[in-house]
């Protein structure tokens, strides 16, 4: 749905990576999370300029860093509908973990890895409760 002023697919904050191996960190999305590459821009080097994908319902962009706009680590709270295999699909590929999966107090079931870029993901699913947080 469009407001005239966010393009289509896009909400009001996307998230946006800066990644040493934009190429590799878009397979390791795809292996874990079932990521959608939408589009990809390149530069004359071959690093990527741009990329788009779309992870479940949410539009993410990702890009070489550069020497004016370098990598640095982002952390992302991601749902999911099994936990369990996600996180275990990210270590699969070369993610180490934060934390096991467990039953959290706030109404979720999370685990937490680092990808090989120094990412940060807290993987989740909601299974409801009363969940300090949740409105």
């Amino acid at each position: 749905m469009s407001n005239g002023y966010t393009p289509h697919r896009y909400r009001t904050v996307t998230p946006y990576f800066k990644v040493e191996g934009a190429a590799a960190w878009i397979e390791f999305v795809r292996n874990v999370f079932g990521a959608e590459e939408l589009q990809r821009s390149q530069r004359e080097d071959g690093s990527i300029q741009h990329a788009e994908l779309l992870i479940g319902d949410t539009l993410v962009e990702v890009s070489d860093g550069s020497e004016r706009f370098p990598a640095m680590p982002s952390t992302m709270h991601i749902f999911v509908a099994d936990t369990d295999d996600i996180y275990r699909r990210a270590l699969e590929h070369g993610a180490v973990s934060l934390y096991e999966p467990a039953d959290m107090p706030y109404g979720e079931r999370s685990g937490g890895v680092r990808d090989p870029f120094g990412n940060h993901w807290y993987i989740a699913t909601f299974w409801g409760g009363e969940g300090k947080g949740y409105h």
